[in-house]
């Protein structure tokens, strides 16, 4: 089992996202007006700048874990046992959060003994 980033690479996504989205709720080009003038026009952009920047960090979190790619199937989950087989290359999966949309890789086994399918990695 192995992570599918590095921190360093990780750490490096989420700083330009991060950095992109400040810019675009406050410039740093003076000559760039900023946005709204209530403070509910604040808490929008804000929403926006949520929906940017938290996906890109829980991917990157799930990336980092373990258990993000594994090389073999493993045991099935559901009757345990041992005559796994990958049903198929990895897929990136959208998973829609109270945040926005995450992307994952999810990896696919499928049990040969009672023949269904699973995620050995448990995304």
């Amino acid at each position: 089992m192995s992570a599918v980033t590095t921190r360093q690479a990780a750490l490096e996504r989420i700083n330009k996202a991060f950095q992109a989205a400040v810019e675009r709720f406050i410039p740093a080009d003076e000559s760039k007006p900023l946005r709204g003038t209530t403070f509910r026009d604040f808490e929008l952009q804000l929403q926006a700048f949520k929906a940017d920047v938290i996906p890109i960090i829980l991917e990157q979190r799930a990336a980092l874990t373990d258990s993000a790619e594994v090389t073999e199937a493993g045991c099935c989950p559901h009757c345990g046992s041992q005559q796994t087989r990958w049903a198929g290359a990895p897929a990136q999966k959208e998973i829609r959060g109270p945040d926005g949309v995450i992307v994952l890789t999810k990896q696919h086994g499928r049990c040969r003994q009672c023949g269904r399918s699973f995620s050995p990695s448990g995304s």
